[in-house]
């Protein structure tokens, strides 16, 4: 089991490019610079898969504080555990979301996560709950056969980052990550938009947590290693 500094080293050094690659991407999308829609989502899916098949083995590659929340709903990572996660993931965002301010100043603000023309808060905090909620399944679904933890789930996890992109992203960016969203909102001045993504992911995950428990019972042994890495 690695040691909880090497797992913190981690989560915030996966979720610092969690956060600058989509910034970065949606930059380019909004202001023109020859990225369309299609590569914009399949990058954060096949980054979300490099990711995992990296650090799995480290802290189980949450980086992102509503699948912390949703392994602690499940009571397969301590209370204690997932704050520190919470603090390695938040610092990871900030740095990159610095970074990003450094590199491209206001136009950090297309590198935001906002709902799209013409849908409303409301609509957009849904759809937020609905990606999280699938992206929360996939993992622990995942998480069930113990022989498709760690690296073995990095492309089931990754698709479902990218196909939530294709039918989410339009209408609420398809964040599912407050730390990867709130950061540059905050940078860019958007705190009215903030509780959409906040709430939504940490709303979707636990609703998983609940249908998953449902239909699987109590914790198995994959869903531990899954949570700890190892």
């Amino acid at each position: 089991m690695p040691s909880l500094p090497q797992r913190i080293g981690a989560e915030l050094l996966g979720t610092f490019f969690a956060t600058l690659v989509p910034t970065s991407v949606d930059i380019l999308y909004f202001t023109g610079a020859h990225v369309d829609f299609v590569s914009r989502w399949l990058a954060r899916g096949f980054f979300t898969a490099a990711i995992i098949y990296a650090f799995s083995e480290f802290s189980g590659a949450h980086i992102d504080p509503a699948v912390s929340l949703g392994f602690m709903l499940r009571r397969v990572m301590r209370l204690s555990d997932m704050v520190a996660y919470w603090m390695a993931q938040f610092g990871g965002a900030l740095l990159a979301t610095v970074l990003a301010y450094a590199l491209w100043g206001s136009e950090i603000a297309f590198g935001a996560s906002h709902p799209g023309p013409g849908y409303s808060h409301p609509v957009a905090f849904v759809a937020e709950i609905i990606a999280t909620f699938l992206l929360m399944v996939i993992i622990l679904g995942t998480a069930e056969h113990e022989g498709q933890v760690g690296k073995q789930a990095a492309i089931a996890v990754g698709l479902t980052v990218a196909t939530c992109g294709f039918f989410v992203g339009p209408i609420s960016g398809a964040s599912m990550n407050p730390a990867r969203s709130l950061l540059p909102e905050i940078f860019s001045g958007r705190f009215d938009l903030l509780w959409i993504y906040a709430f939504g992911p940490c709303i979707g995950a636990a609703l998983a947590v609940a249908v998953m428990t449902l239909l699987c019972g109590p914790p198995k042994a994959g869903e531990v290693k899954a949570a700890r890495g190892g």
